[in-house]
């Protein structure tokens, strides 16, 4: 390690805490990084077509949006939420100034997955690109088992695409199985609840792909990249009029146009608050998780052996499968 803690990201993040992105980590200090960190953090987002008002880009921008949310104690890329400024020198939601003497928690953050698996709704539009679902799996588990194995046995996943969250899942159940692993997928969309959106937006559906909700999301993020006013609301087919849990894909859920939604209602104002919540409870998950027992290692051959039976020496005519007359 060189260079003074002040120039130094590696030393600054030992004495601060924060999050260190990983690709500025010499290979030299590796092992000392993973030995510090208190996890690992993999943004994972998608490059889908969201409407004529959003990026492509939008789960990518929410997905490494509040990877940085994840401990923005000294990282300089992050905006603290509730106000304050990307030095660190806000203390959201308990978190420990770079100023105070007291270390933060420590993140390693991964370079973001960027392209998934995308619904058949969304492939037909423009600049979505699509992965096969069996290839994101495959390459997802690799990406993973990676992470782990450079020593990070506690990683986080920041979702920012709905479809990821099957094939994420199935990633790291197979990890699970092979390495000493707490792996951890957190779906920004789920931070905030229908009721807050309700307040937020009003009764108005607002949770919808490209609509509102995710909308004010990406406003609160990169206000640049948005176009209001350029899309007109587009309410979304009803959902179905029943209490229970149910999981409903359609080919075209009409009215549809790859998004659908009452962007009127979006604004920075919501994303910002939409960023607060959603950036203070990752924050609790983690605290939370971080504080739980470590894993175990993966269970090997959990069943006893099959006892030994007979020796059968098989002769020509039984190898073959015939009898003797």
């Amino acid at each position: 390690m060189t260079g003074p803690a002040g120039t130094d990201p590696v030393a600054r993040w030992h004495a601060r805490g924060g999050l260190l992105p990983a690709s500025r980590v010499p290979g030299g200090d590796l092992a000392a990084v993973a030995g510090a960190a208190d996890f690992a953090v993999l943004p994972v987002g998608a490059v889908e077509w969201h409407g004529p008002h959003l990026p492509l880009g939008a789960d990518l921008i929410l997905a490494e949006g509040f990877a940085g949310e994840s401990a923005p104690g000294d990282h300089h890329d992050a905006v603290p939420s509730g106000g304050g400024t990307p030095d660190g020198t806000a203390t959201p939601d308990g978190a420990a100034s770079p100023g105070d003497g007291v270390a933060g928690p420590r993140g390693v953050l991964f370079p973001a997955v960027p392209y998934a698996a995308c619904p058949g709704q969304t492939r037909p539009w423009p600049g979505t690109v699509a992965i096969r679902p069996e290839i994101a799996v495959g390459y997802l588990a690799d990406v993973i088992e990676g992470i782990v194995a450079a020593g990070f046995a506690r990683l986080v996943i920041v979702n920012g695409h709905d479809a990821n969250m099957s094939t994420v899942r199935a990633a790291m159940e197979w990890v699970s199985g092979r390495r000493t692993a707490s792996l951890l997928l957190v779906n920004w969309f789920q931070l905030v609840t229908p009721d807050e959106t309700a307040e937020l937006f009003g009764p108005l559906p607002s949770r919808g792909h490209g609509g509102a909700y995710e909308t004010s999301g990406v406003l609160g993020f990169a206000p640049e990249s948005v176009r209001p006013g350029v899309a007109p609301d587009l309410p979304p087919k009803p959902k179905l009029p029943v209490p229970h849990p149910y999981v409903l894909v359609e080919s075209r859920p009409d009215p549809w146009q790859g998004w659908s939604g009452h962007v009127s209602l979006a604004s920075e104002t919501a994303g910002r608050r939409i960023r607060e919540l959603a950036g203070a409870r990752l924050r609790e998950i983690l605290r939370a998780w971080v504080a739980a027992p470590p894993p175990a290692p993966p269970t090997d051959a959990p069943l006893p052996a099959p006892p030994a039976g007979p020796t059968v020496t098989a002769g020509p005519t039984a190898a073959a499968g015939r009898e003797e007359p």
